[in-house]
């Protein structure tokens, strides 16, 4: 399953300066007793005031952000011993602290039908990065995935599993045989690095292809106000693939109860399972968004396809610019939701990747690859 291809790659290092100022003009015993109590009363907030959330997460120290990720709230009613279990499993993965690696290490995972019609794009993409990144391709051919149903959730554990045996890789991203890279290597890896969430799509559809896709079979576990919706398509640290490997509970609520022709529903477990499970057990740690580009404008079942004479340079530009978040609901309303792009509290560009693309926008892609992404 692992992927090495004839990808040729080399080690380059990342710089970080760090400027000077000139120090104020205060005598050394004032300045230092200044500068002591500026550090008590920092530290005393710290401990009052624990952060809550990913956005306070990020001015203490990055070790410490898996604390802000408080346990999930046990509901009041009494939980079976399968839940009980669950919840502890969870709750110890999550506040176990990353084990930093030497050369970390993004695992891209590629659901693939067969042949992957982008390897050209993605060799350039990934040239001169060699022990930054690894690759594994799940082919259909050989394990059948069908759309829709559970055994497209089968194959992406399947995949982070594999991956995991790799203890080097920090961050997974899944990815289909039509997506395309939208920013060079380097800049991607410091979005995914350099952050300590999740972008996992999850957000609220009270419409028919949303929470009426909701079946009662998964109560108690699973309540409807917990249902949420999502892209398949997530970029996911380390500590959170483990629970997904850890989690038999919420995946067999899923399996059994959520697939097409359940009661009268269709009920896609790919675009329900990990979003509604996630905002369950860690909410604050996720982004509730993709980082992988889709247009889903026109309301039909799937999104847009991009050919050949759709790709310029000022279409992929206009892509990598985007940086607010956009959830198109299936209510009566049609509600369309928008949100911005944050990244460690501050607004940044939404999307790393993009789908779907024909393979015969290759070309034009090559053409434009080091322009379009250059930051």
């Amino acid at each position: 399953m692992k992927t090495t291809c004839a990808w040729q790659l080399s080690v380059k290092d990342i710089l970080i300066m760090s400027g000077s100022r000139q120090r104020p003009h205060l005598k050394r015993p004032v300045w230092i007793i200044v500068l002591v109590t500026f550090v008590i009363i920092f530290l005393i907030t710290a401990y009052v005031y624990s952060p809550t959330s990913s956005a306070a997460c990020y001015i203490f120290s990055s070790r410490d952000c898996t604390l802000y990720n408080q346990p999930p709230t046990f509901p009041s009613r009494e939980l079976s011993d399968d839940e009980t279990i669950s919840h502890v499993v969870i709750r110890e993965i999550l506040k176990t602290p990353p084990i930093r690696s030497k050369n970390s290490k993004i695992a891209f995972l590629f659901l693939t039908p067969g042949t992957l019609p982008f390897e050209a794009l993605w060799a350039k993409f990934f040239h001169g990065y060699e022990d930054r990144f690894s690759v594994y391709v799940h082919a259909s051919r050989v394990k059948p995935v069908v759309w829709g149903k559970i055994s497209m959730v089968d194959a992406e554990r399947r995949l982070l599993a594999h991956a995991l045996l790799d203890p080097e890789n920090q961050q997974f991203v899944l990815l289909s045989d039509s997506c395309v890279p939208l920013h060079n290597f380097d800049y991607v890896y410091n979005y995914l690095m350099l952050t300590n969430v999740s972008f996992i799509d999850s957000f609220v559809d009270l419409g028919p292809h949303g929470t009426g896709r909701y079946s009662e079979h998964m109560m108690p576990e699973v309540e409807k106000n917990d249902f949420r919706k999502g892209s398949q398509w997530f970029s996911m640290k380390r500590q959170h693939a483990i629970i997904v490997m850890a989690d038999s509970l919420y995946y067999t609520k899923f399996r059994l109860y959520c697939k097409p022709n359940m009661d009268g529903r269709n009920c896609y477990s790919d675009e329900h399972y990990l979003p509604t499970f996630f905002n369950m057990i860690d909410p604050g740690g996720i982004a509730n968004r993709s980082v992988t580009y889709v247009d889903w404008s026109e309301g039909k079942w799937h999104p847009r396809s991009f050919r050949a004479q759709d790709i310029t340079f000022e279409f992929l530009k206009n892509l990598t610019s985007i940086d607010d978040s956009v959830h198109f609901t299936s209510d009566p309303k049609r509600r369309v939701t928008t949100g911005p792009c944050l990244w460690n509290t501050m607004k940044r560009s939404c999307y790393l990747f993009a789908r779907k693309f024909y393979p015969e926008t290759l070309d034009r892609l090559m053409i434009h690859f080091s322009n379009y992404t250059t930051v």
